[in-house]
Parts: C-alpha cells; structure tokens; sequence
C-alpha cells in the first residue's frame, strides 16, 4: 500500500522504539487508515514470535524496517566488538523476520562517536521530532511541533514504544494536515533515492533532512 502520486513535496515518517504488539499495530491502523506508508527503526531484542507478526504486517504495508540496535544502549559507552554485535544482531534479526536488509541505522538517544562511525556500515539517521518520548509533552503539542516545521525532504522522527498512545492520537492531527499541505509520504529508502541522494556511511554525518547532512559533533551541540 502507498500513495501513487508523483509529487514534488515527500516526506518520510519514521518510529522508533518497537516492535511491540501493544503500540505498533495502532500506528499500522493509522498509516493503513490514511493510506499512507512509513519506516520503523526496531530494537532488535524486542523482536519476538508475536512482535514479528506485526513487522510483517509492516512489510506487507509497504513499509521498511530499519536498525536501532539491539538493546537501546548509550552506544559511546560501548566498545567496538560491542557496536558490530547490537548492529548485526539486529540486521539479522530483520532480514531472519521480514526478508528485508537494513539500510539505515538511527542510533539511540542520537548518541553517537567516533567509534560508532568506524564499525557501522550504515547511514546514521536522525530527523525532526515532537518531543514525543515526554509523557507530558500532549497529542496536539507534540502535532504543532511538527508541523511547525516540516518542509520537502524531512525525516519525521516518532515512537511506538509501549505506553506511547499520545503519539498514536497526534497522526490523526499530523497525517491529515500534511496531507493537505501536499506532501507525499514514503519510506526513508525512497525519500533518498527519488532525490537522487546516495546516503553516506563513515563520513562523520547524521542526517536529520534528506538534503542536510549535519557533522555528528554539531548535531550533539543541538540535543
């Protein structure tokens, strides 16, 4: 399932955190409701018999799935036999489930080093979020802060953690006004490949925009 227009407004909405059967699939109802189609970074120990039926359902969605390690660890802290381990635990632990490899890599807390550049053979990923992971921080508010700012190219940046019902009540706020706006919703994969970017590993850069490749160290300044 996906939007078959040709336009020149495309934007990617991505979750972080799951899969879980609690969260995920709402936010499934949501992109199928809408007819729409996004990307998931998963934690790869959170990947079960019954959390798999979901990715799945993800897949068959038209959705792709993408890594955010294995444990959701501060990474920095890691050594780097450590780094290979949570990232190609996880890649396997993906292509094993869905048939899919992983492209992407969104680290947690968007902690990142040196190091972590060095052992991941994948594109670092950010993106704009909404606050979304501040129990406090409302539906409607976690909405404005996205729609306040998004434009051609962004990569939206949401969780399906378990717990996290706001975010799933805030699509129906997000998804309906950028769909009046014009936008496009497609995968992260091709959101790059319709601009003609080929995404970078191991040059020291996260993307936080399909065209803003920012130095990690700046990045860090903004958090």
């Amino acid at each position: 399932m996906g939007q078959t227009t040709n336009t020149d407004k495309i934007i990617a909405i991505t979750f972080d955190d799951g899969p879980n059967t609690e969260i995920t699939p709402l936010v499934l109802d949501k992109l199928e409701q809408y007819h729409i189609i996004g990307s998931f970074f998963v934690i790869g120990n959170l990947i079960n018999e019954e959390s798999a039926k979901v990715m799945q359902r993800a897949v068959a969605l038209g959705c792709d799935i993408h890594n955010h390690s294995w444990t959701h660890s501060f990474m920095t802290k890691l050594t780097k036999e450590e780094i290979i381990k949570e990232i190609e635990d996880t890649t396997k632990k993906i292509k094993e489930v869905t048939g899919q490899d992983a492209k992407f890599f969104r680290p947690p807390y968007i902690d990142v080093n040196d190091v972590m550049f060095e052992s991941i053979d994948l594109p670092f990923i950010c993106g704009q979020g909404g606050q979304d992971w501040v129990p406090t921080v409302s539906s409607k508010d976690r909405a404005k802060k996205i729609l306040d700012h998004v434009s051609d190219g962004s990569i939206i940046m949401l969780h399906d953690f378990v717990g996290n019902m706001k975010s799933v009540v805030a699509l129906d706020i997000i998804i309906p006004e950028l769909q009046r706006r014009g936008y496009e919703f497609v995968t992260i994969t091709e959101l790059f490949k319709r601009r003609g970017i080929e995404p970078k590993a191991y040059n020291g850069v996260v993307y936080s925009n399909v065209k803003d490749a920012v130095p990690y160290l700046e990045l860090q300044k903004q958090q």
